[in-house]
């Protein structure tokens, strides 16, 4: 099969490190965690959450926000982003050759949550007639097509975590099979609710640290748990032709794409990693390059014992043990479904400036994890290609290669 390269012509984030990509890179590389005390949470099990500062749907210019779940302004917002980079504008293209596909794992958890409590409290004539048209999992992508006029392939995959990487995956699989011009990638999420947090925390996932400085620490040998986040990340992709044709400048490429399941565990981690490996070596031949051509992973990382000790041995035994990583949740904490689109982005960010992120919160490294890890401050230098590794809960992985 011959390879493909997607050229990313746009980027659009909104996440716990600020709202736009400026904001973003300056947060991620200057290395400081987002966690922060959450007053909405004050009578539950954890406390601590990584929200998006400051977000104001009116203010950010969205006209439909208050028929939107919060996960949705978000996807919007963020895709409003990266057409405005990709010097896209909706009036002017054809709508049937532009594919949307938004992630989630959770969707419009929020508006479900508020809408059983009225249930609950007040009789089913009360609930609102916008509940499923908010809440559905499918309608960040509905409406953001809507929003855009965008009639091509619409799509929301749901894979857990991995859901964003799903997202620009099959976008860039529709590029090569010539089924749209342009397509809008990405994931979303807005999770940090009582339901979301109590469930995370009766599973013992998320961190019980008291501080939120530390709270969110992957890799180091005190990590406890996650601090659940938010967010969106959105990619425009293009094929190269598409792109040189309109003379747009390309941002970095996306050359590679691989998916798995573990079959294991609906929670754990393959014990030895199979299915991660399977993913990353799926990636790597689909772009055509070996473990040695990577300059950079952007970890998964997400500060649970077993996460990170699972993935060093996948990074270390299908990519190399010298190559430099990083896990930009040390930061953002954990946006679920959104979290695979912002770091796919960060690591297209880390390919363009040549310039690899820290991980925020790590100050001890566990000693079982034997990699070549960055933290204390970003690393300049040639970074060339960059592998983004995305888990989600039932064993579904993807692994993404971003490349200059």
């Amino acid at each position: 099969m011959s390879t493909f390269s997607a050229a990313i012509t746009g980027i659009g984030l909104v996440s716990p490190a600020g709202t736009g990509v400026d904001a973003n890179w300056a947060h991620v590389v200057d290395g400081e965690p987002a966690a922060g005390m959450d007053p909405e949470l004050d009578e539950l099990p954890v406390r601590i959450s990584c929200r998006v500062p400051g977000f104001s749907p009116t203010e950010a210019g969205l006209r439909g926000a208050r028929q939107w779940d919060r996960y949705t302004a978000f996807a919007i917002a963020a895709a409003y982003e990266a057409l405005r980079h990709a010097g896209l504008d909706p009036r002017e293209w054809e709508g049937s050759r532009v594919a949307v596909l938004i992630g989630s794992g959770a969707g419009g958890t929020g508006t479900l949550e508020r809408q059983h409590q009225t249930l609950l409290a007040d009789g089913p004539a009360d609930v609102s007639p916008l509940t499923l048209p908010m809440g559905l999992l499918n309608m960040a992508a509905g409406q953001l097509a809507i929003e855009l006029g965008a009639t091509g392939p619409c799509l929301a995959p749901c894979t857990a975590c991995a859901s964003g990487a799903s997202a620009i995956g099959i976008g860039r699989d529709l590029l090569r099979l010539g089924a749209a011009d342009i397509v809008i990638a990405g994931g979303a999420e807005a999770p940090v609710t009582p339901l979301y947090v109590s469930a995370f925390a009766r599973m013992r996932a998320l961190s019980r640290n008291r501080d939120p400085g530390t709270a969110s620490r992957p890799f180091d040998v005190a990590r406890d748990g996650f601090v659940l986040g938010e967010g969106a990340g959105v990619m425009v992709l293009e094929s190269e032709e598409h792109a040189r044709a309109r003379g747009a400048g390309v941002l970095a490429r996306a050359i590679g794409y691989g998916a798995s399941a573990d079959a294991h565990h609906v929670t754990s981690p393959h014990p030895e990693g199979s299915g991660a490996t399977l993913a990353i070596r799926a990636a790597l031949a689909d772009a055509g390059i070996t473990g040695a051509d990577i300059g950079y992973v952007n970890a998964h990382g997400t500060s649970t014992p077993m996460n990170d000790r699972t993935e060093a041995g996948v990074i270390r035994s299908a990519v190399a043990p010298e190559v430099p990583v990083s896990s930009t949740k040390g930061v953002t904490g954990h946006p679920l479904g959104a979290a695979a689109a912002i770091e796919a982005a960060y690591a297209a960010l880390a390919v363009r400036y040549d310039l690899i992120p820290p991980t925020a919160g790590l100050t001890d490294p566990d000693p079982e994890i034997d990699l070549d890890l960055v933290f204390k401050a970003a690393r300049p230098g040639r970074v060339g290609v960059a592998l983004s590794n995305s888990f989600g809960f039932g064993g579904q992985n993807t692994a993404l290669l971003i490349a200059a």
